[in-house]
Order: C-alpha cells, then structure tokens, then sequence
C-alpha cells in the first residue's frame, strides 16, 4: 500500500516576505507624513527668522557662537583637570580675569600711552622751534604805529609760542597811552595776534602845555589839538578817581546823539552841581547824578522848546526860563 507522497511548498512563483503587487512599498518606521511634517516645519523657521530681523539674528547669532565658545572652553578645561587629577598633578584652582577687567586694563594701557605722547609732543612745542613765533599781527590801530606796539610788546622772533606768556604781552602793549586794552592769541603753526583797542576822546581841557584828551574813564591819554566838536571839561582835578570828573562823563555819557552834539562845555566843580553849556549859549541845569537816564530824556524833548535856561535837576518838575 503506497501512503500519501510528502512533497515540500508549492512553487507558486512568489518567495516569502516580497511584496505584493499593487501595494505600495514602504519602509518600516517611514510615514508619507514625515516628508510633509519636515517642509511644513522649515518653512515655519524661515518665516519666523523673517520675522525676527536682521539685527535680533546676529545678535541671537552671536549669542549662540559665545555659549558654545564657553561650552568648549569649559569642556577643554575639564579634560585637562581630569588629566591632571589621573596623573596625580595639582590642579589649579585659579580663575580665569573677568572680561571687565581686562577691558579696565587695556583702556588704562591706551590711557597711560595717550598721556605719554600728548606730554612727549607738548614737551617738543615748548622747547623746540618748530611752532615758533616768526609773524606778529596787529589789528585796531589807528593813531598807535605798528613800531611802537611791537616794541612794547617785546617779543623775541624765534620763541616758541608756547614759551609766550600772552598776558604779560597784553599788559606791555597796553601801557601805551592812547592803548585802553590789548588781546594777544597765538595763531598756530608760527603766528601771534595781537588786537589793539585805542582810547577814544570824549572831553578836553585845556592846559598850559596844550590840550589834553581823556577818554570815557577819565583818563589823559594824550597831548594834541581835539577833534572837532568835542566838548570842554571844568573840572579841578580831571582824572579816573575823581568824583566830579565821573559824574560829569556819566552825564555826557547818558545824553542821546542829537542832544551831546550840541554840547559845548560840561562844568563839574562838585558832583551835586554839573552844568551844560550848548554851541548857541543855551544852559541846561543838571543838578546831582541821580536818576541820569531820566533827565536825558527829558532834556531832549525839552530842548524843543524856546529858553535860555533849561533845568532837570528835578525831572519830575522840568522848567525853561
């Protein structure tokens, strides 16, 4: 009796584990969604680096760079401890200088170099030529040579400017009689400026050498003929200190233009009686200083009116006769 015959599998043309056909081939642990996922999350980067800005990037940039800088230092510096520690070597437990330190440092070394070449070039300028004084200009003159200022002025051609005392050189220059004030300045690389202002004359008296000039202080500043209308002044003992002399500059001073050019003759023989006499003979009684702006405006408008005598000692009560 024959039993059954064992036979293996059927060849059916198609091996275990291929895959069938019409069903799509895909890989374990890989989704369709995957791809997607990734495009959608690139595009949210961009778009929030869009949104971040050019400036907030670097600076986020730069932030990344420094922590991982210090990541790195930090994992170098262990692995050299640790080498240390397997070697039996001590390790060194000193820190590294804060940043503020060294820039405190570095700032201080620019500091004490600046300091060293600004003192190195000032001691050049002070004792070397090279910023000498080879021209002098002088402005504002008038009746005052140029001669006369530079010899009083004095200055050796040659010195260096920074060796020029200026103040010492104005106060020279204003010696000069007909000088009220100097300014000297120096002009580099090689020049020195001096400006001059000249006194002008506001009265004269007569002396038995001639006429002397003084100006708005009360200073006799020179001996010559006076300027064409300009008025004569009584006064005893015409000078800067002198009570009477001020008092009567101080009323000549406060005069409007249209009224002082009529005045001839200013008498101050004491502060409390100043008198104006005018180029047609007419007298002004002024009386004591006070109120001075007062009375010149009310001078003026009663100059308007026909009189011999016009007094504005009292402003409140102004009388013509």
């Amino acid at each position: 009796m024959t039993g059954p015959t064992d036979t293996g599998p059927t060849d059916t043309g198609e091996e275990a584990g291929a895959p069938v056909p019409g069903e799509p081939d895909e890989t374990p642990g890989e989704t369709p969604d995957d791809t997607e996922t990734d495009d959608t999350e690139t595009d949210d980067t961009a778009a929030a680096a869009d949104f971040e800005g050019p400036r907030r990037r670097a600076r986020r940039e730069r932030e990344e760079r420094r922590t991982a800088q210090a990541r790195a230092t930090a994992i170098e510096q262990g692995r050299r401890e640790a080498k240390k520690r397997a070697a039996g070597k001590p390790v060194d437990q000193s820190k590294t200088p804060a940043r503020g330190l060294i820039r405190g440092l570095k700032l201080l070394m620019w500091s004490a170099l600046v300091s060293v070449v600004v003192v190195g070039l000032g001691l050049v300028l002070y004792f070397t030529p090279v910023m000498a004084a080879r021209e002098t200009v002088i402005s504002g003159l008038n009746t005052v040579s140029k001669e006369e200022v530079e010899q009083a002025a004095a200055i050796v051609p040659g010195t260096p400017l920074l060796q020029i005392d200026t103040d010492a050189v104005a106060e020279r220059v204003a010696t000069i009689r007909r000088v009220a004030s100097a300014r000297v300045q120096r002009e580099y690389p090689s020049t020195l400026r001096i400006t001059v202002a000249e006194r002008v004359p506001v009265v004269v008296k007569d002396y038995p050498d001639g006429s002397h000039l003084f100006d708005r202080d009360g200073v006799d500043f020179a001996s010559a003929p006076p300027p064409p209308g300009l008025p004569y002044l009584d006064a005893d003992n015409p000078g800067p200190s002198d009570d009477p002399t001020k008092a009567a500059l101080q009323v000549l001073l406060a005069l409007r233009p249209e009224v002082s050019g009529q005045v001839s003759r200013i008498a101050a023989p004491s502060v409390a009686s100043i008198t104006l006499t005018l180029v047609d003979g007419r007298e002004v009684i002024w009386g004591t200083t006070d109120r001075t702006e007062e009375k010149a405006l009310k001078l003026g408008a009663l100059l308007t009116q026909p009189g011999r005598t016009y007094d504005v000692s009292s402003p409140d009560l102004p009388t013509v006769k």
